[in-house]
């Protein structure tokens, strides 16, 4: 199945509602994070292309028509040309605010992950090593890691091809750049810190 949306967006930027919402408007699954967790037998492909081995990215991630978050996010280039006709939505939000968020949820899941995840979460960490950055407690190195992968991202395509999109955004760039009617219900709004950290057991944050 051809993406018909390839996320570069990196998680944090509202990458879960997205999923939702992409979801509604084109009929078929979108790709996230939580698809790895909820299906492992994922994890052997993704973990070859972490280690940079041949991967045929034109069925890549399968069956979905679109991918958003990490590990995906990451692999934009390759999935952006393997899809040439698929729009590049590049959510965004800022840096500050997104390094609290991620600082809070994500980049605490490789010190609390459930024993059967830690090898393909080690994968993840060297992918962001590789392609982002690791230094998960230097908010400057992080933050400065997030707008050079979103500055990559705005340099490499037209502006015919790429779409950059804030959560406060909401359904109407999206529908506008996919050609499909506006839905006449507010855009989800998912997963917030509190809600991710319940989700993983972690108690909220005041």
């Amino acid at each position: 199945m051809s993406l018909k949306v390839v996320g570069a967006g990196v998680g944090r930027t509202g990458t879960n509602s997205l999923k939702l919402a992409l979801e509604e408007l084109l009929g078929q699954p979108c790709h996230h994070m939580f698809e790895i967790f909820t299906d492992p037998a994922q994890i052997p492909l993704w973990t070859d292309a972490i280690e940079g081995k041949a991967v045929d990215w034109s069925t890549m991630p399968g069956d979905f028509g679109a991918v958003v978050d990490w590990p995906a996010a990451s692999f934009w280039p390759e999935l952006s040309e393997a899809n040439p006709d698929a729009l590049v939505l590049l959510s965004v939000r800022d840096p500050e605010s997104w390094y609290r968020s991620a600082s809070n949820t994500i980049f605490q899941t490789f010190d609390h992950a459930p024993p059967e995840m830690r090898q393909w979460l080690d994968s993840v960490r060297y992918l962001l090593r590789k392609r982002f950055s690791d230094q998960f407690d230097d908010p400057t190195v992080m933050m400065d890691a997030f707008e050079r992968h979103n500055d990559a991202v705005r340099d490499a395509f037209t502006p015919e091809r790429l779409l950059e999109w804030t959560p406060t955004d909401g359904w109407e760039p999206i529908c506008e750049r996919l050609g499909l009617d506006v839905p006449d219900h507010p855009f989800p709004k998912t997963n917030d810190t509190n809600q991710w950290r319940a989700s993983v057991g972690m108690p909220a944050l005041p």
